[in-house]
């Protein structure tokens, strides 16, 4: 499944879908050059599979391409990131 990307002026989500299916998202609001991660979601058939870590390995990913910081708010997310110590380079 391929992880797309949504962004609005001050908010955005990676995802995944098949068809019109939402199947998993990471959802934040920007603000300035801070990610503020909201929100993550996969579907219960999916868990267990790394999709969530996907979709924060690509917001890391965003924002090492752009700049950026991120500020997990997310218990999913913060979770990630304090196991992951290499996405610390974009922590706020």
């Amino acid at each position: 499944m391929n992880i797309q990307h949504k962004e609005t002026e001050h908010h955005g989500k990676f995802y995944m879908s098949e068809g019109d299916d939402l199947r998993a998202e990471i959802v934040y609001a920007r603000s300035g050059k801070t990610l503020i991660i909201e929100h993550t979601e996969v579907k219960e058939e999916l868990r267990g599979n790394d999709f969530g870590y996907d979709l924060v390995e690509k917001v890391v990913e965003h924002a090492r391409t752009n700049g950026l910081k991120v500020v997990p708010v997310c218990a999913f997310a913060k979770a990630v990131f304090e196991k992951k110590k290499e996405y610390g380079d974009v922590l706020a």
